[in-house]
């Protein structure tokens, strides 16, 4: 009964232990809020705030946006990503170019590279990076809007 319940004590420690080290294998987890004078959005106006949200899940890692778009209107979308180059489904609304999907792959340890869906057709592409201090991340992002114009942003995220 002792070796089970030290068994059980050692396996309990070890997970909370290991938490925090998985999400600092992955620098892009943590509360980024987007710094919209460093940012560049055509055709603009861009965002007029989003905080960006992201949390170790498994292997990979939970988005969730918050936001007020350049109109007023709300901005609340998500997804999950193993970065492994499988499609996630966006849930929300506000995500570029009305993607309901998305392909997220790790390229880099810093960097991951997407796909945007809407009804399985690619409508942009982005690029995500984060610095080396780990205090900044770059998301450029083109493609085509819902009714099909083009669009070309670079948004920076300060970590708070």
């Amino acid at each position: 009964m002792r070796r089970t319940l030290f068994a059980f004590v050692l396996f309990v420690l070890a997970a909370v232990v290991a938490s925090p080290l998985l999400a600092e294998d992955n620098p892009f987890v943590g509360t980024w809020k987007l710094n919209t004078e460093k940012s560049k959005f055509k055709p603009g106006p861009g965002p007029k705030s989003q905080t960006r949200s992201v949390v170790a899940e498994g292997d990979g890692a939970k988005y969730s946006f918050e936001g007020i778009a350049a109109d007023g209107s709300t901005a609340s979308y998500s997804f999950s990503t193993n970065y492994d180059g499988k499609e996630s489904a966006v849930t929300g609304s506000g995500m570029p170019g009305g993607a309901d999907t998305i392909v997220l792959k790790r390229v880099s340890s810093h960097k991951v590279v997407a796909t945007l869906k809407k009804g399985g057709k690619e409508t942009g592409k982005a690029e995500a990076e984060v610095s080396k201090d780990g205090k900044v991340t770059t998301v450029k992002t083109k493609g085509k809007t819902a009714d099909g114009k083009d669009y070309d942003s670079e948004s920076v995220y300060d970590k708070q």
